[in-house]
This record gives C-alpha cells, structure tokens and sequence, in this order.
C-alpha cells in the first residue's frame, strides 16, 4: 500500500525548513557553543531572543573529486597562443591556493569569510534548554506565551443561552418595533383624527359620508393588523454576552536573586546557578505582567548589584549567608509591598557558611522573610551537605512555601526547577 506524507508546518518564503534542520543537525556542535557564548554574555532580560551563528568555511566545505597524480591525459587547450600539439607541459607545483591565510595580512589573493547562520528565537531556546533534560512539549511552553483569560468584549448576535443578555435583548425588540412601525402608526393617527370628524360631522341619511366612514374603518383595521404582525421578539433581537481570550497576567512580581559569590564558588558552580536563575525568570515572566529582578551577592558582606556585577564580577571573600537575608529584608521594607507585590526568593550556593551564622539564617528565613514572601527556593550546587543545609532542613519540615533541592551538574537544573515549582497537588517526578 502507498502512502503519501504531506508536510503542511508553515515555512517562510524562500525557505525550506527540512534543509534548515539537517543544517541544525549537522552543525550541532557549533551551534551549542556559539549558545553557550552567548549565554554567557547575556543578560536574564536577554535570553529570549536569537543568536548570529559563525561557523568557520572550513567546517562547512564539501568533498569534491580530483586527479589523481600520475597518468597520461589529452588535454586540448582552445585558443592557446604559447603551445602546440605534441608539445609537453610540466606539472604544476603543488602548494596552497591564492587567498591569505585566516589572520594573516596578504596584500592579494582572495578569501572567504565564516558562513553566519541566525538561529531564530525558538532555536535559540530549544539549543539552551537542551542540556537541561526538558521534554520537547515544556521546551515550547517556556518558548510561548502561555496563559490566556476569558475578558467580557461587547455583546454578540450569537452565543449560547446561558450566555443570554435578556435586558439587552428586550432593548434590541422595543426599538425594533418602533423604528418598523413608525410609518403606520402615523398613519393610524391620522386616520382615527379624520374618523372622529366624519363621525361629529356625519347628518342621518347622508349615505355618501358612511360609506367614507366605512373606507376609513377599514383602513383603521388594516393598520392595526399590520402592527399586530410585527413580532414582539425576533431572533435578530437576540444579543449574548460575547467574551474574548487575551493574555493577561495576574499581577506583578519581584524576583530576589541571592547567590554566594565566596572563594568556594568556582566558575562551574556560578554557571550552574545561573541557569537555575534563568529558568526562574522566565517562568515568574509567563505569569506576572511586571517583574522587577533584584540580584545580591555575597561573601563576608553581603550588597545590591546590578545584573552583570551578579554573574561576572570578581570580587570574593569569606562566607557570611545571613548579611544577604538580611539585605533583602531591608529591601522588601522600602520597595515592596508584601499586599502589593509576590515577592519571591531563590538562593544559590554551595552550602558552605561560617558554622555560627547558619543558625541565624533559619531564624531570619523563619521569623522574618518567610512570613513576607510567596515561595522561597535553595538550591545547593555542591553535593556535600554542611550546616547551612542541615539548618534549612528544619524548615523545610514546617515552612510550606521553602523548598530546597540539590542540582550538581547541568542535566540536574531543570529536573530540581520542576520538583520546586510544580503545581500544588502534582506528583513529583
């Protein structure tokens, strides 16, 4: 049996998206460092948008079929000015071609330059989410706008009956029986005026006055029946509460980016805090129509820095976790508004804490940030448990909206982010 496979996805003009995907395909390697590149120069509030893609010519040239060395070949040459036939002509010297090297000055010759691809947006996030095990249909939830709301838009001539406006309908109707019988009804008028002045005018005998009267009445009559016939409530009287879906975000929210920028966190522990970051980000986006981001670092001190200072500046230290809870309290006091804002926090770091300050942490989160925030996460990026996480496993047994969770490696980020944040009443995963 004969089967045919129509592809119907849409494709821009003068593209073909099957060529565009084996180009994705072979050339994935690098493609996932140019995203990484980019990445890492990025900003949060960047993330979502597509990436120029170089790729080397040398990467992208193509086999092709030569001579071999050696051999008798009969070549004729056209219009040639310098050789003759039984003439014999030495083999050309091998080497390399014209064009200058890559980095090099030449003053001729000629070259080419590195092919740029442009990886599209959706690309460029589905590149980005690779390494961090997401399953194809949540790669296109956090690519998409997600959430949609039913707002009243009007009324309509159509609808469903429990969607019925009856005031608006009945409004419809009366104005509908007014406006088509205008007409006769002053014609009605006129005629009953000229009735009662036949009638006190009309002298016993006077057969030439009844039989006006008579043509009068009839009239009357034929008016009367013709507004009678028009219908009370048409169907075109009908009109429905009509409703619309648009994207409309609940609220508005803050972020509270804590990360521990202390001699133990290496570059691979900072990155791997990054993209727990980056996920949270653009989830809290899907959700709130105005999200502010407040980043703060610490050490032994603990400071409110923008968001390039967050992720690359060198300064570090010792390790005092509480001076950064306690900043954020500050802040939440000027700037936010706990009956106005959802505050949200997420702390990254590797455990590792000056052994008298975890306690203070616990109380601090317990007495005085817990209480103000919707939901707060801390994630570990080191496996060894020290006491920073012993601390906070005491609250994580009362303290609904903490969670805590370990992430050691890339393929782990995105597994913990959807066991941190996953509907209430999901099962984990």
């Amino acid at each position: 049996m004969l089967q045919s496979i129509i592809d119907r996805r849409l494709a821009g003009k003068n593209k073909s998206i099957g060529n565009r995907e084996r180009f994705l395909r072979r050339y994935k390697v690098q493609i996932r460092e140019a995203v990484r590149r980019a990445i890492d120069g990025r900003g949060i509030r960047e993330i979502e948008r597509g990436e120029d893609v170089h790729i080397p010519k040398r990467d992208i040239s193509e086999p092709v079929f030569g001579h071999g060395q050696g051999g008798v070949r009969d070549i004729v040459h056209p219009g040639n000015r310098e050789y003759v036939q039984g003439d014999r002509i030495e083999r050309p010297k091998g080497g390399q071609g014209g064009g200058s090297g890559r980095g090099q000055a030449s003053d001729s010759g000629e070259g080419e330059d590195d092919f740029v691809f442009t990886l599209s947006k959706e690309e460029f996030m589905q590149v980005f989410f690779e390494d961090l095990a997401l399953p194809h249909l949540v790669r296109t939830q956090l690519a998409e706008v997600p959430e949609w709301k039913s707002r009243r838009a009007g009324f309509s001539s159509d609808g469903t009956p429990n969607n019925l406006h009856v005031v608006r309908s009945l409004r419809g109707a009366i104005s509908r029986r007014i406006a088509l019988g205008a007409t006769s009804r002053r014609e009605l008028r006129a005629l009953e005026e000229q009735a009662r002045e036949l009638r006190r005018s009309l002298q016993p005998g006077d057969e030439i006055g009844r039989r006006e009267l008579q043509r009068i009445e009839d009239e009357i009559a034929a008016l009367r029946a013709r507004l009678a016939r028009i219908p009370y409530l048409d169907p075109i009287d009908l009109r429905y509460r009509s409703r619309v879906r648009v994207p409309v975000p609940t609220s508005k929210a803050v972020m509270f980016c804590l990360m521990d920028v202390s001699g133990s966190m290496d570059e691979e522990r900072k990155d791997l805090s990054k993209r727990f970051f980056i996920l949270l980000y653009l989830f809290l986006t899907r959700h709130y129509e105005k999200i502010e981001l407040v980043f703060i670092r610490h050490h032994t001190q603990a400071s409110e820095v923008d968001e390039h200072d967050f992720f690359h500046a060198r300064e570090t230290g010792g390790t005092v976790v509480s001076s950064a809870l306690v900043l954020m309290e500050e802040i939440i006091r000027e700037r936010y508004d706990p009956a106005e804002w959802n505050i949200y926090g997420a702390q990254a770091s590797d455990g590792d804490n000056w052994h008298h300050d975890s306690g203070r942490c616990r109380e601090l989160l317990a007495e005085k940030l817990l209480p103000l925030v919707r939901y707060y996460a801390y994630v570990q990026v080191a496996e060894e448990e020290q006491n920073l996480w012993q601390e906070y496993a005491q609250l994580q047994e009362t303290q609904r909206h903490f969670a805590m969770r370990k992430a050691t490696s890339a393929d782990q980020i995105y597994p913990v982010f959807r066991d941190l944040f996953r509907k209430e009443g999901a099962k984990a995963a």
